[in-house]
């Protein structure tokens, strides 16, 4: 009996996004690291803003055991506060963009999903678009993984004190290890395969801005 082809993956490249300011002592660089390896050692391209801290990281956790990476980046020429490119963040493919806001939305079309760990204001607004997008094309969209028991705690004071629909806390799961990381997207990708309500292929843009 012939071999049946691998069907493709519909979860090929994950969006990682986080505080730019971790460094490498940092357990919250540790936990990037091992995050961006586990992802890797599991055939996932990692993408990243291709700058230092949480970047970084996931960079050099994806590298250690061969893996690819692909930086979205942006050059200013005024923004005191905006970390820029980290010519220690050896990525593989850089993607030059013209300014913030066109880097942060080619970030969210280059991954299939996203890993949002502990952040400032920059990976607020990244999350928030996301998970934007995510509730405004449900069905369609783009899963998020946020990282770390923090989250859960967010999470309750969004619906405990804003006006949330049900399925925007159906787009993401919480993770707290780089195992539980890896088995979110293979849960996520099981749904997208087998829920009729989805029509989501990596081959087409899953949402338009």
């Amino acid at each position: 009996m012939p071999n049946e082809e691998k069907k493709e993956r519909l979860i090929k490249t994950v969006t990682c996004l986080g505080f730019a300011g971790a460094l490498p002592e940092d357990p919250l660089f540790k936990d990037a690291y091992e995050v961006g390896k586990a992802l890797a050692q599991n055939g996932y391209v990692v993408a990243n803003g291709g700058g230092p801290g949480v970047m970084r990281a996931t960079t050099e956790g994806a590298k250690s055991v061969g893996g690819r990476v692909v930086g979205v980046t942006f050059y200013p020429k005024d923004m005191a506060n905006f970390e820029g490119r980290d010519k220690n963040n050896r990525i593989d493919e850089e993607i030059k963009t013209n300014n913030y806001l066109e880097r942060t939305l080619k970030l969210l079309e280059t991954g299939q999903a996203y890993v949002v760990f502990r952040g400032g204001t920059g990976t607020i607004s990244e999350f928030g678009m996301a998970w934007g997008l995510a509730s405004l094309y449900f069905g369609h969209h783009k899963p998020l993984i946020l990282y770390g028991k923090f989250w859960e705690d967010i999470m309750v004071a969004f619906m405990s004190h804003m006006r949330m629909r049900p399925e925007e806390f159906q787009v993401y799961r919480v993770a707290k290890t780089p195992e539980e990381v890896i088995k979110s997207l293979e849960l996520f990708e099981f749904m997208l395969e087998h829920d009729t309500t989805h029509a989501f292929n990596p081959a087409e843009k899953p949402f338009e801005i």
